[in-house]
């Protein structure tokens, strides 16, 4: 099976570029910016001229939240206008077209875990973007799977976790929002998850959209919280009200997934929130010492 994956160089596509050696039946294509503009049509045409790929996975994206509020050219030009062409491409090439979405596209207030099929009502001008770019891949995919994940953390790239631990060490205390819940997701969960599933995926339909978050629930404050006491941190962390701390964008105050849906479909177990950020601060406290 031939894949490409866009976005390379973002927290998915390094965590699916580390586990690639495990899939032996798999050829990876890695690209990103530098090797392939995604948002140019006609570097897309000459680029998929010379190759074939059973599979895309689009990791790339605009996930700057509160910079989309001012840069909504670029979030829409990476989030819904650049899916449209591979989308496009990757139905002439008969390729199954795997993209990834957000909590976001909800606007938090189901207050109960959201299936697949709920009302979306996206708030900030990147849940939006994010709709429209679902919207692309639904109207040009033959062949399409829309995996809706949040709360996303990696070892690589710029991320929540990171943020946490340096602004921990540097400050001593930290004011995190309590009312906004959601799930934490290790971005290596979510790859393995993709990785597993397209190897034995069968096409029933045109799409399908597949909800994917670690296990368990959390606040922003509770997620610090773990983060600074597993990363052996000493700060005080206050939980404040999201009223307390405004943001340019408006986030979801409940956006926690029912995922029965990809759990049933594929049999698959999906890992507690709070072991995989003890595997990922190791990860990196093992980086820190090869640095």
């Amino acid at each position: 099976m031939d894949i490409l994956i866009t976005g390379a160089n973002g927290q998915l596509g390094n965590e699916i570029k580390d586990l690639s050696p495990l899939y032996k039946n798999f050829n990876f294509t890695f690209t990103d910016v530098n090797e392939l503009d995604i948002t140019n049509y006609e570097e897309l045409g000459k680029f998929f001229s010379k190759k074939k790929f059973d599979c895309i996975i689009n990791c790339a994206g605009y996930t700057a939240v509160d910079k989309a509020e001012s840069e909504k050219e670029q979030a829409v030009l990476l989030n819904s206008t650049a899916v449209k062409y591979l989308a496009e491409y990757a139905s002439k090439l008969n390729a199954l077209f795997v993209h990834i979405s957000t909590d976001y596209v909800f606007d938090g207030r189901n207050f109960k875990p959201y299936l697949e099929n709920d009302l979306t009502n996206p708030k900030s001008i990147y849940g939006k973007t994010k709709l429209d770019g679902e919207a692309e891949v639904i109207f040009n995919s033959r062949k399409a799977i829309i995996f809706r994940t949040s709360w996303l953390y990696s070892s690589f790239g710029n991320n929540f976790v990171k943020t946490i631990i340096k602004a921990a060490k540097e400050k001593g205390s930290l004011n995190v929002v309590n009312d906004q819940i959601g799930n934490p997701t290790y971005a290596k969960d979510l790859a393995k998850a993709i990785l597993d599933i397209i190897g034995g995926y069968k096409v029933t339909s045109k799409f399908e959209i597949f909800n994917y978050s670690d296990e368990g629930v959390a606040s922003w404050y509770d997620f610090a919280k773990e983060i600074t006491e597993i990363a052996g941190i000493k700060c005080s962390i206050t939980p404040v009200e999201t009223k307390d701390y405004p943001t340019p964008a408006v986030r979801p105050p409940y956006s926690v997934f029912n995922k029965t849906k990809i759990k049933k479909q594929f049999n698959i177990t999906i890992p507690y929130w709070k072991d995989s950020l003890k595997e990922c601060i190791e990860k990196l406290n093992e980086q820190g010492k090869q640095k």
